[in-house]
């Protein structure tokens, strides 16, 4: 029996990104097995998965829960022989090729997705201290890495050396499906009924999860300092996460609640990305981001913060506008304000060019890797 292992630190990475290629595995008559701390509500699940089993990683590269995630992977692997591992977020990766090593020696491929180095030009040093060095170490158990931005992979190619096969894969995919229907204009002005929009409202939208990575704050403060002067803007956040109360205290105490509203984890991204006008995103961080992708399918003119994530897929873009500091980026949403059509117009453009994110682009680029190992 075939069997393939995806390791990550938490479950919910693997149940948000990764489902389609323990699909493409199953569909090959693969048993599969996932390795993760478990995150998720207890009725929750993993699609597609045929095995859990529960590793106690901790983000936190010096815990000790770390190593004894290594020594259960290490016993499941003396039990069970896996064609391939594939391993995903710094820590998940880390437990999963020290435990592979053996492993490997007996045929199984480890192929390690590296969703934004921690190292790269302009991080704290602290990064290169911590997370350089042991990727380097762990680059001599790892048979194939894939990268998601073309800064890395030049850095791979360059760094490490030691890796037979590395790789450029545009992300973990955009379900593209679930942003085909349009809206006719009755259906659209029935969303902002519900959520108690204007037809001539302005609206911005950012959907992540609510931390201090996704830097949500920043965005209340750019409508703080618009509303006396745009009355009509309204800011949808939506996702869920621990900052949620602290954003709500905040925009309660300073009467915030007619211009943004906090909805929570939704499934009709669809339907809400159709009434947007302006796509707003205010990581500081960011691998390939899927949000951006979809506002690009969509036709949203994007004003985003400045970091790797959202230089590389604005690289080729016109409607993503990229902005080093709050300033900017109110002035840019001015700009666009002042010249909706055109900038909508413009946008539509992206649509096309944003297919090359799809999940059905990616998963086909991936079964060649897979393929490619395997033979």
């Amino acid at each position: 029996m075939k069997k393939v292992l995806f390791v990550a630190s938490v479950a919910g990475h693997i149940k948000n990104f990764h489902t389609p290629y323990l699909k493409l595995f199953k569909d090959k008559g693969y048993t599969t097995y996932v390795a993760a701390n478990w995150t998720l509500k207890e009725n929750e699940k993993i699609d597609f998965c045929d095995n859990f089993i529960q590793l106690p990683i901790e983000r936190k590269p010096f815990s000790l829960k770390n190593i004894k995630a290594i020594c259960k992977l290490k016993k499941l692997l003396k039990v069970e022989k896996f064609d391939l591992i594939h391993c995903h977020t710094p820590m998940g990766s880390v437990v999963a090729r020290l435990s592979a090593k053996s492993s490997r020696k007996k045929g199984t491929k480890v192929v390690y997705t590296a969703h934004g180095f921690h190292f790269y030009k302009g991080a704290p040093l602290k990064n290169w201290i911590i997370y350089y060095p042991v990727e380097k170490i762990c680059s001599r158990w790892t048979d194939c890495l894939i990268t998601i931005t073309n800064e890395d992979y030049k850095f791979a190619k360059k760094h490490f050396k030691n890796i037979k096969k590395i790789e450029h894969v545009n992300g973990v995919g955009m379900n593209a499906k679930r942003l085909e229907k349009g809206l006719t204009e009755s259906e659209k002005n029935d969303i902002r009924e519900n959520l108690k929009i204007k037809s001539d409202d302005i609206v911005f939208s950012y959907v992540a999860e609510l931390n201090s990575n996704k830097n949500q704050m920043l965005l209340i403060h750019i409508i703080e300092r618009l509303k006396d002067s745009y009355p009509n803007i309204k800011l949808l956040l939506i996702g869920n996460g621990p900052l949620k109360e602290r954003y709500k205290e905040y925009i309660d105490e300073n009467n915030l609640n007619e211009f943004i509203k906090l909805l929570g984890k939704r499934n009709d991204i669809n339907e809400l990305l159709s009434i947007t006008d302006i796509y707003m995103a205010s990581s500081k961080r960011e691998g390939l981001p899927v949000n951006i992708m979809e506002a690009m399918y969509k036709g949203i003119p994007i004003v985003a913060t400045d970091n790797r994530g959202h230089r590389e897929i604005a690289m080729n873009s016109k409607n993503i506008f990229i902005e080093k500091d709050i300033t900017e980026m109110e002035q840019k949403v001015i700009d666009i304000i002042s010249n909706m059509k055109n900038y909508k117009e413009l946008s539509q453009e992206e649509h096309n060019d944003s297919k090359k994110y799809s999940i059905e682009s990616v998963i086909e680029r991936m079964n060649e890797i897979y393929a490619d190992l395997l033979s």
